[in-house]
């Protein structure tokens, strides 16, 4: 039996170094049936023109505009042939083995619209950055995940339905996604992949954790400090999943405890800190919110 073909899809910005050594793990994979799409997000400092000298087989797309996490990926979207596709950080690195498990869950449960492996920390004594996910919290609008932290020893090796996948690593059927729409690229950061596990749970799929699977994740285990862009970005895609995501009961649940707690407190620990910039930033991001209403939308792109 011929095993369906696989797209994996990765965005580079300014990163091409870091995506060829993902593509160098991929030639031990032993998965016989796949293409790899790279979609270079409009890098200004960067050469990704490497990336298709080293690796002339791969498909290598540029996007005239940055198009942020979920654009990026949708533009790969586009080209990909693959029954299923893989979204696939930039910033990892694969086993020889991690795909035929993949594969092997959609192809034993048609309700399975997208799967996420097991993410180990790269720069780690084996330690577990992902092993599935509990629901976004309806009252701080904040998710959690299972196993992070903990040292891998095999506690979380078996396959399981799960509320969110991880957008490192996270493989998508093409026929959902003819189904309930692109990744929603309204977000441009953060919170993108979280959305659209709701959008194709309410479509009546499932999310399954993949244990049997597994891929190396280079984000580093202390995130550290923020920027502006994060901040700015984490905080309105905070709010805007909730506006997308939940009833206006709950919605209101979320925005007094947004209001009496997060502001606060968030605006005291940058006023202490000194970081007037984050300050700054963390308040336009909440503005953004006010001054867009059309949320239920993707900016550049529709259905297949």
């Amino acid at each position: 039996m011929k095993l369906p073909l696989v797209s994996i899809i990765s965005v580079n910005y300014n990163q091409s170094h870091v995506t060829i050594e993902m593509l160098e793990s991929f030639e031990k994979v032993i998965y016989p049936n796949y293409e790899i799409i790279i979609v270079d997000n409009n890098s200004q400092n960067d050469n990704p023109e490497i990336i298709k000298k080293k690796f002339p087989k791969i498909k290598l797309i540029f996007s005239k505009k940055n198009l942020g996490f979920a654009g990026g990926n949708n533009l790969g979207v586009q080209k990909a042939k693959g029954e299923y596709i893989l979204f696939l950080n930039n910033d990892t690195e694969v086993p020889h083995d991690f795909l035929q498990a993949l594969v092997d869950a959609f192809l034993g449960n048609k309700k399975i619209g997208m799967a996420s492996p097991r993410l180990i920390y790269f720069h780690s004594e084996n330690i577990i950055q992902y092993a599935g996910a509990n629901s976004i919290n309806i009252y701080t609008g904040r998710g959690s995940k299972i196993g992070i932290g903990e040292k891998d020893i095999g506690q979380y090796n078996e396959n399981r339905f799960t509320e969110l996948g991880h957008g490192a690593a996270l493989m998508v059927s093409k026929k959902a996604i003819k189904k309930v729409g692109m990744m929603p690229d309204i977000f441009f950061l953060y919170y993108e992949e979280h959305d659209w596990c709701e959008i194709f749970k309410r479509n009546g799929y499932k999310i399954l954790y993949v244990g049997k699977s597994k891929v190396f994740h280079k984000e580093s285990m202390s995130i550290g400090k923020n920027s502006p862009l994060k901040t700015y970005y984490m905080t309105r895609s905070r709010i805007l999943f909730m506006r997308r995501n939940v009833n206006l009961l709950k919605f209101l649940n979320f925005l007094l405890f947004f209001a009496f707690l997060t502001i606060p407190k968030k605006t005291l620990v940058f006023i202490f800190q000194n970081e007037w910039k984050l300050l700054i930033a963390f308040y336009k991001g909440i503005f953004w919110n006010f001054f867009n209403l059309d949320v239920h939308r993707n900016q550049n792109f529709k259905k297949l």
